[in-house]
């Protein structure tokens, strides 16, 4: 992971969990120069290791190990609500429920000042009831299955796709119900530079060029409108800054924006150069250069 006091912080989060059922905690450890063995054993966790790179494989080795009836997801940087656990329990009291995703806030570095990337994150970084709702899938930073569907599904694809929106949109296509549960909530911090959300979507925008070559033998001049819409997109996006809960006085909600533009526009760009022959491929994977992750 290379920050260990954010593992920390997340199994802390998790030994103080409210009400919730007998639980067991499993860390996968993916390609860390020296996995936590020390915190995972400070907090009675077991790790993992899976050198297979990308969060998918990491998940499904943990998966594997995992002796539960729900298998709950999170990522290592992040923190849960003390009533996480609780409020998934209470979700899968519903036989029919098969899925579950949660509502994800932003970790604010120095609150309650927010900074640009935290107050444009805050309101676009991780819309969990838009991805549910609208696209049929579920961030994994966040998510619980039960076992059984988790099986029937099959595991999350590798670092070539989107895996949590792959597998989301299979379990959706096998007639699987996914539910939002507002309740259910984990703290992310947001990234700490321009540069880090600009690998985020070099990885999305490589993704969604990859899945549009395969959209038939109009995909090119349906890209090249949506590069254009994501370019001119800001302007209609002002009312949701402005309507926003998440954000409080016109400095955030003017740093939202600012930083909204620069990412907007940086993905046209990005979705321009691979529309006249760029490499999606090399787009996709470059957010993983340097970087290991424990889930």
């Amino acid at each position: 992971l290379g920050q260990p006091e954010l593992l920390r912080r997340c199994l802390r989060s998790l030994t103080d969990q409210q009400d919730a059922p007998p639980f067991e905690v499993i860390v996968v450890d993916n390609g860390s120069t020296e996995p936590p063995q020390v915190i995972c054993t400070e907090f009675k966790a077991q790790l993992l290791e899976e050198p297979t790179p990308g969060p998918g494989p990491a998940r499904n080795r943990g998966v594997a190990a995992a002796g539960g009836a729900i298998i709950a997801f999170t990522d290592a940087d992040c923190r849960t609500d003390p009533g996480w656990l609780a409020a998934i329990a209470r979700r899968f009291q519903d036989p029919k429920i098969d899925i579950v995703g949660g509502d994800v806030r932003i970790a604010l570095a120095a609150p309650p000042d927010m900074t640009s990337i935290e107050a444009y994150e805050s309101v676009y970084g991780f819309r969990t009831q838009l991805y549910i709702e609208r696209d049929n899938y579920v961030a994994t930073l966040n998510m619980a299955a039960r076992r059984a569907v988790f099986d029937a599904v099959g595991p999350f694809g590798g670092i070539e796709i989107a895996e949590d929106t792959d597998w989301g949109q299979r379990a959706h296509a096998m007639g699987y119900a996914l539910t939002y549960a507002p309740d259910m909530r984990v703290y992310h911090p947001a990234r700490a530079s321009f540069a880090e959300l600009r690998r985020k979507w070099d990885r999305h925008v490589g993704h969604f060029y990859q899945d549009a070559r395969g959209a038939g033998s109009l995909w090119w001049p349906r890209w090249m409108a949506k590069t254009a819409a994501i370019a001119f997109s800001p302007a209609p996006e002002i009312l949701t800054i402005l309507r926003s809960e998440r954000l409080k006085g016109g400095l955030q909600r003017a740093r939202a924006l600012q930083t909204l533009t620069r990412i907007r526009l940086y993905r046209a760009r990005q979705m321009l150069v691979l529309g006249f022959g760029g490499d999606p491929a090399s787009m996709s994977s470059a957010w993983r250069a340097g970087t290991a992750t424990s889930d």
